[in-house]
């Protein structure tokens, strides 16, 4: 599932990274004045959202065809499916929206709608016959079966939503002028409303504060409803156990399954603190910062009020987590909200190595979806791969208390608090000395 799900993101932000984004920058219209079809852009962005998902499909397959040709070929192609069902999707959203920015979040918040109609289909029935399951495209590839009697024609499934869903892309994209969509932007008040920085940058960003908050919360809901469960989901897997335990430590399988999707979700909160961040890089590459900094706005002054944003608005999404998996377990509230919170200065080293890359080297920001990228993998693969110690230790997670069910260490938490306000203060001190748009 967090496999299909990481397909669909990278498609849908390619798709609107070559539509919405070139539209709204007015690069698609110097292409456009040429001898260039209105739908070329379209076509290139869904190619590129096709190669996208064709090469990692690829070396899936060819990865586990030791487990099973038939298997590896299904998964590979299951994940190719959802990809390019996300990326279609994106491509319809994308034609209603003149902001990218809103783009991504529509189809961001359709994507979690999916996982949390898939995971209440799964709570419904145990073999993925529920409704719920089968309306969501990542239920789609839980039904494909790899590795157990494969059902190939639900791969149908996938090529007929792609189809459709770009069809009627291609359709809307040929309806409208370039740059314009089929909701266009509200005109803003006739009076500013916006005395401050910290004010600017909340209107900026309080969309995806909102909507990772309630994605969050949703999340720790539907977790917090299957911990009742897991022992009976796990059965005599002893495979599945020991990947719970390696994730959540070594305590009785209900507090390891808790502790895994706590630290789970403090790693997709680390993409949250990365993405709220390097909003500073986005505001300045597009030359948006400069008149404000031209007023009596200084630069630490302007990126307080995004990073306030980015670190608190982290604390703010764990803790919805923590009241979801309340609401959802009705259990141990205490321990497993104090659980989503000792995950923030883990959440804040990432956010401070995206402050360092930004304010120290502006050429290398984007960088900071490297290292992002690399935290995530290292907490969910390693894990499953009983990856050695050495290498879990490369993320700043791999070193926080595994709770609830295991003891409360403050030494390391102490520890990362301190490297994640050095790593930002020295990024605020780049920041400073140099110039800005280099």
């Amino acid at each position: 599932m967090y496999a299909g799900a990481l397909a669909a993101v990278v498609s849908l932000l390619v798709v609107v990274r070559h539509t919405r984004d070139e539209e709204e920058s007015g690069r698609q219209e110097l292409v456009a004045s040429g001898m260039v079809g209105r739908r070329a852009s379209l076509t290139a962005a869904l190619l590129t959202a096709g190669v996208a998902n064709a090469v990692p499909a690829v070396l899936v397959a060819v990865g586990l065809a030791g487990q099973g040709a038939a298997g590896a070929l299904a998964f590979g192609l299951g994940l190719a499916g959802v990809g390019m069902v996300l990326a279609t999707l994106a491509a319809i959203v994308a034609q209603f929206t003149e902001s990218a920015r809103l783009a991504r979040g529509l189809t961001a918040a359709l994507l979690g709608a999916a996982f949390v109609l898939r995971a209440a289909g799964d709570s419904a029935s145990d073999d993925g016959s529920s409704v719920l399951t089968w309306v969501s495209p990542l239920g789609w590839l839980e039904n494909l079966r790899s590795f157990a009697d494969e059902r190939w024609w639900v791969l149908l499934l996938f090529a007929g939503a792609a189809v459709v869903q770009g069809a009627v892309a291609y359709v809307l994209a040929g309806r409208r002028d370039v740059g314009m969509s089929f909701l266009p932007a509200r005109p803003g008040p006739a009076l500013g409303r916006l005395g401050t920085a910290g004010a600017l940058a909340w209107r900026l960003q309080r969309g995806s504060v909102v909507g990772w908050s309630i994605g969050f919360f949703l999340a720790g809901v539907v977790y917090g409803g299957l911990t009742d469960g897991v022992a009976d989901l796990v059965g005599d897997n002893e495979n599945a156990r020991e990947v719970f335990q390696r994730m959540g430590g070594q305590s009785g399988i209900t507090d390891a399954f808790l502790a895994s999707m706590v630290g789970m979700l403090g790693l997709i909160a680390a993409l949250y603190i990365v993405a709220s961040t390097l909003r500073l890089h986005g505001e300045e590459t597009s030359m948006r910062a400069e008149p404000v900094l031209a007023n009596a706005v200084g630069r630490l002054r302007w990126a307080a009020g995004h990073l306030l944003i980015a670190f608190a608005g982290a604390a703010l999404i764990m803790l919805l987590a923590g009241l979801g998996f309340a609401v959802g377990y009705g259990k141990e509230v205490g321990p497993v909200l104090g659980a989503c919170l000792v995950q923030l200065p883990a959440i804040w080293v990432i956010g401070g190595m995206a402050v360092l890359l930004y304010g120290a080297l502006p050429r290398a920001a984007m960088a900071a979806w490297a290292v992002a990228g690399a935290v995530l993998l290292i907490g969910w693969v390693g894990p499953a791969l009983d990856a050695p110690q050495a290498v879990l230790d490369l993320s700043p997670f791999g070193h926080l208390p595994k709770l609830p069910g295991g003891g409360m260490e403050w030494g390391p938490v102490l520890v990362l608090s301190a490297l994640a306000a050095t790593l930002v203060g020295v990024g605020l001190a780049g920041l400073r000395r140099r110039d800005m748009t280099t």
